[in-house]
């Protein structure tokens, strides 16, 4: 068994570092199993010493120039050898634990992928709020956060990875579409909860409450369309870190 795990990382040289050497802790449950792990970070056209970090600390690194989150999982992919993907977003940090969890799950042979109930690193009383109701939400319709996603390899190339029509919330296409997949396999998605994976709050930090509500309010009014607009999703790709 292989498994590749994916970070896909714009302009992220504060924090790759860090976030490699955890997952490489991490991944250690993998190793302890006798299973190969290969580390992949894609540089989604950075314009800082993010691929030279990555690739100081050992990472593959590929590129992918257009911006976009669902672009740069997907070159991630397409250059993964893994019979099982995960991905990771660059803030964000697995434990061992919830690496031994995946690796229950996917030894039990019942399962097509999933993802991970999230917990933030620092103590802000409404994102935690936020952070509670997605949790109840992404169990209960099994949808994964993009913070952490895992899935066969084959099942990722047969539904043909992220949407690239999406700049945000490409992940819970991806879950429906791979749930659809698992429901024809007589498999499912599972969300894991025994471990979650932690995440950070830094657009708390970069963006303002106004900033954040100015959005919601734009995909409310325009019934989703912004999503399909990179220059409307400023928060993810406006480069601030």
């Amino acid at each position: 068994m292989k498994i590749s795990i994916i970070i896909p990382a714009f302009n992220e040289e504060k924090l790759i570092a860090d976030t490699l050497a955890r997952i490489a802790v991490a991944a250690t449950a993998f190793a302890n199993l006798g299973w190969a792990v290969e580390t992949i970070v894609c540089d989604n056209n950075s314009t800082d010493r993010t691929a030279e970090i990555a690739r100081a600390a050992g990472a593959k690194v590929v590129f992918e120039p257009i911006n976009q989150i669902s672009r740069a999982r997907n070159a991630g992919a397409a250059g993964a050898t893994g019979d099982w993907l995960i991905f990771v977003d660059a803030d964000s940090h697995p434990s061992q634990g919830l690496f031994a969890n995946v690796a229950e799950v996917i030894q039990q042979g019942r399962v097509l992928g999933g993802g991970s109930t999230i917990a933030i690193s620092e103590r802000y009383l409404v994102p935690r709020m936020a952070v509670g109701g997605w949790n109840l939400l992404s169990r209960f319709r099994r949808w994964a956060a993009g913070s952490f996603i895992f899935c066969e390899a084959a099942a990722f190339r047969e539904i043909g990875g992220f949407s690239t029509e999406l700049f945000v919330s490409e992940e819970i296409d991806f879950s429906k579409r791979l749930q659809k997949l698992a429901r024809q396999r007589g498999k499912r998605m599972t969300i894991l909860h025994r471990h979650p994976v932690v995440t950070s709050v830094r657009k708390m930090h970069l963006y303002t409450p106004r900033e954040h509500l100015q959005f919601l309010g734009r995909l409310i009014l325009q019934r989703g369309r912004p999503m399909k607009r990179r220059e409307e999703c400023a928060i993810w790709y406006d480069g601030r870190r």
